[in-house]
């Protein structure tokens, strides 16, 4: 049927003998597919093309270069056009473009999908993580830190080997072979292993930034939500079967409280055994049951996602919406029965004679801080709150005779632990108030004789142009201070 088109024929010869091969038929187009198709194309009631790109065949920069066409269909025109106007909308507050006219990051052809985060993105970057590192002190995570190369023996006990090889960076030192971690969890198994543990220790909550490599085709990267070195704020929780429940529910506290901070809504999903699974049934229906009664005790609506969990245990699936409603997944919350049994953990019970395997629970809250930098640099416009922001406040004199003055209220500030920048420059007031707020400053603070005389300074906020007040410094400093308080 297909002996004309090569790809497809690759396609078939690559199915193992025993796979079922679909096809669909739309009028003439008889398409290899694993479906379904609709009927025929009167369903279709509003469509529009969106894009093209080339794309290399199977992600491989060796193969044929071919055409790929993006397009959208909806129900009726009216809908299409919303979808429609908020692509348009969205366009104007790219990350990529947003962050290149902030001076945030940039890439480079020499190390495609790896940023590069300049000052003001890199102060951001670290604002993130000290928010959760913050978060760790007080729900009780311990930080630790992984080395980023192992021998392939980890990989093979991990199963990563057999099923993520492809997705590695993989080198020989010594005539052995070593892969950069795509994932923090088998150095945590380590970590566990690495001396006898009791069950007075769990949980065990183990909390590390360490940077990952993911072996991504090309013409996947896209900005900084698709790349090549990432970190993740990732932690792994190792328990005790009746404490899975607890454990879960603080999670989801965890990712309410930071996800309410940023501004998003959220949906939960449970997503349950899936046709092939490791492990038994029963442990399997007492930890689908834990995830229930942890999300019942939350309190937020949840679906079921049937037969829609990983191989190695049930997950709860936690998908965001940003301002302009589009949907994204960022936060991870999965149990493990399986790397616990690959790597054999084990901790003394009560009973001393006795060791039981623990449970271990992956999740994340910003998931890869990078991506999560490019969603809220997205959802907040450009506009960064100023707890996150990297331009908190611009001293601006309004004469050569108030320039020490502003170095003067500039120092305080910076002494205070807040980003802060000041304009002697001899452009007028008003040109160094427009490029203030076209960079994005959350306070402007002019200062001219009359402020030198009084010891205040003038505040503009950014987000109420018109208004502006006198203020002294020190009350400033208490605002600045109040601003940023729930956040550390």
């Amino acid at each position: 049927m297909f002996s004309e088109n090569n790809f497809k024929v690759e396609i078939i010869s690559d199915l193992p003998a025993d796979k079922t091969i679909t096809v669909y038929r739309c009028g003439p187009l008889v398409d290899l597919c694993r479906g379904p198709h609709i009927p025929n194309t009167s369903f279709v009631k509003a469509f529009a093309c969106l894009k093209a790109s080339s794309a290399y065949w199977r992600g491989n920069k060796e193969r044929e270069s071919l055409q790929r066409v993006y397009g959208i269909s909806y129900p009726d025109q009216k809908r299409l056009k919303e979808y429609l106007k908020q692509l348009e909308e969205a366009k104007k507050y790219d990350h990529r473009l947003l962050g290149t006219k902030q001076e945030l990051f940039f890439c480079h052809p020499l190390s495609p999908g790896s940023w590069f985060f300049l000052p003001h993105g890199t102060r951001i970057y670290n604002k993130l993580m000290e928010f959760i590192r913050n978060q760790y002190w007080e729900r009780g995570y311990q930080e630790v830190k992984s080395p980023n190369m192992y021998n392939m023996n980890l990989w093979e006990t991990s199963g990563h080997a057999a099923n993520y090889r492809e997705n590695m960076f993989l080198f020989e030192i010594e005539k052995q072979e070593f892969g950069l971690k795509p994932m923090n969890c088998p150095g945590h198994c380590l970590m566990f292993q690495h001396r006898v543990r009791s069950y007075r220790e769990l949980p065990l909550r183990l909390a590390d930034f360490g940077v990952l490599h993911r072996n991504e085709a090309s013409g996947a990267l896209t900005g900084l939500t698709r790349v090549r070195r990432f970190q993740q704020d990732d932690a792994h929780i190792f328990c005790r079967e009746s404490q899975v429940k607890d454990e879960v529910r603080g999670v989801l506290e965890f990712i309410n409280y930071a996800y309410n901070i940023f501004g998003f809504t959220y949906e939960l999903k449970l997503s349950t055994r899936p046709e092939k699974y490791l492990g038994d049934l029963a442990t399997w229906e007492r930890a689908e049951a834990a995830l229930s009664e942890a999300l019942n005790e939350f309190g937020k609506p949840w679906q079921i996602n049937e037969g829609d969990g990983a191989f190695y245990g049930p997950k709860i699936d936690i998908s965001v919406s940003d301002a302009l409603n589009r949907k994204f997944q960022c936060a991870t919350l999965q149990l493990d029965f399986q790397l616990p049994d690959r790597f054999k953990l084990e901790y003394s019970a009560e009973d001393e004679a006795k060791r039981e395997k623990p449970v271990m629970i992956h999740r994340a809250i910003l998931g890869s801080v990078e991506r999560m930098f490019a969603i809220l640099l997205e959802h907040y416009k450009g506009k960064w709150p100023f707890w996150l922001s990297p331009r908190q406040a611009i001293v601006c004199s309004v004469s050569e005779k108030s320039e020490p003055y502003a170095l003067k209220v500039r120092d305080q500030i910076h002494q205070a632990g807040h980003y802060v920048d000041v304009d002697t420059t001899d452009r007028t007031i008003q040109k160094k108030i427009r490029e203030a707020q076209v960079a994005q400053y959350n306070y402007i603070l002019v200062v001219g004789e009359e402020e030198t005389k009084t010891g205040q300074v003038n505040v503009r906020p950014r987000d109420n142009k018109g208004e502006h007040s006198a203020m002294s410094i020190e009350n400033l400093l208490q605002h600045f201070k109040d601003e940023t308080a729930a956040f550390r």
